[in-house]
């Protein structure tokens, strides 16, 4: 059987060896709860706040104001039900991932107003003059798309409104990936998850501007000053920032190889599973983050293409893993106004810079003949074999 190939990375990514090993050396340890006052409790404070000050100046925050969440899910909820705690005026793009559209739909249905930014066919929101209304008490906006990589106007959308609006951004697919500075992009809250970018599962954070209020969802507890109450983890806050340091420093270099990998892979598609059509920003754009194409291959139903792509061991989706398994067409390519035939032959493929150029041209080998299988069409000779690879 043939090793899996991850092209699958926006979903998660392994976890890189130096954050294991942190957090194991942390498990050998006696830990006591960090709430506690007594010796253990303190070693394990120490180490949680260590963290927390670590991940704050890689982000460009202040320690305070790190909020330790269970990922990325729970910290776009706790900002939006937090922030929006009064019915108001919301404004969203529909390019959000489904842990900020589903929340935005219960905000909704609790009376608040809801309304969309317009999206550009290349998947980026813009401001119409008309939405930027004084009275509008949320914005909510991510920093880089889940699906087809584009990197969002945050700053800009951000800077037209006054400072007393509540501005949120969901920036897992951007933390670790590109230079992310919570003070700079004038938000109020931000959004990560740490096995976005090689950290462990099951934790993540929310930044929340220093003086916001903020109301829990969650009761029982003093942890995180009540905001998010229960005992956190210290052992995976560590494997955390171990995770976004070693991102961080290696931000110019990683991103010179994804940029090669992301090129070469559109180039070799167009090559020998044509006709492809590109979603979302131009290979190259300073609008793209080259960490994800997102692709259709008219004359492929989408489904059938994921699990022909499956058993030929390419791991890939069709969509978020949040909503993928509903097989429905990608309401992010919906907003962008893609047309029915590329609606449904959409694949996203996403991958991180430890992939090399050799494993890429054996992907694209095997997503040729998997197209061409799909289509019905004759194959092609394998780029494998017809590309030497760099």
């Amino acid at each position: 059987m043939n090793e899996i190939i991850d092209l699958d990375a926006n979903a998660t990514t392994p976890l890189l060896p130096a954050a294991r090993d942190a957090m194991l050396a942390l498990s050998g340890e006696p830990l006591g709860n960090p709430a506690s006052a007594h010796a253990l409790g303190r070693r394990a404070r120490k180490a949680l706040e260590d963290a927390r000050e670590r991940i704050a100046a890689r982000l460009g925050a202040q320690p305070d104001e790190v909020i330790f969440t269970s990922g990325a899910t729970e910290a776009n909820n706790l900002a939006l039900f937090g922030l929006a705690a009064t019915a108001g005026r919301i404004l969203a793009s529909p390019l959000e991932h489904p842990c900020v559209i589903e929340p935005l739909r219960q905000l909704e249905k609790c009376g608040a107003h809801l309304s969309w930014l317009p999206v550009t066919a290349a998947g980026c929101a813009e401001l119409d003059s008309a939405l930027a209304r004084p009275d509008t008490s949320l914005v909510a906006l991510q920093l880089v798309n889940h699906e087809t990589g584009a990197i969002q106007p945050v700053r800009e959308i951000a800077s037209a409104f006054p400072r007393s609006v509540q501005f949120h951004t969901d920036a897992a697919q951007a933390a670790g990936k590109m230079p992310v500075n919570f003070r700079d992009l004038g938000v109020t809250s931000l959004a990560v998850s740490a096995h976005k970018f090689r950290g462990p599962a099951g934790i993540g954070a929310l930044l929340l501007k220093r003086g916001t209020p903020l109301h829990p969802q969650v009761y029982g507890g003093h942890q995180q000053q009540g905001r998010r109450p229960g005992t956190e983890s210290a052992m995976l806050a560590v494997g955390m920032v171990v995770a976004l340091e070693y991102a961080v420093t290696h931000l110019a270099e990683h991103r010179a190889k994804l940029e090669l990998l992301c090129k070469r892979l559109w180039e070799l598609l167009c090559q020998f599973a044509a006709p492809v059509v590109l979603n979302g920003p131009t290979i190259g754009s300073p609008h793209a983050l080259p960490t994800t194409l997102n692709v259709s291959f008219p004359g492929c139903r989408g489904d059938l293409l994921l699990m022909a792509l499956d058993l030929a061991g390419v791991a890939c989706s069709t969509g978020s893993a949040c909503s993928s398994g509903s097989l429905l067409p990608s309401p992010v390519l919906a907003a962008m106004g893609a047309p029915d035939e590329v609606l449904r032959s959409a694949i996203r493929f996403s991958f991180g810079p430890e992939l090399g150029l050799a494993t890429m041209d054996d992907a694209v080998a095997r997503i040729a003949r998997a197209v061409h299988q799909v289509r019905g069409s004759p194959p092609v000779p394998a780029p494998a074999e017809g590309v030497k690879s760099e």
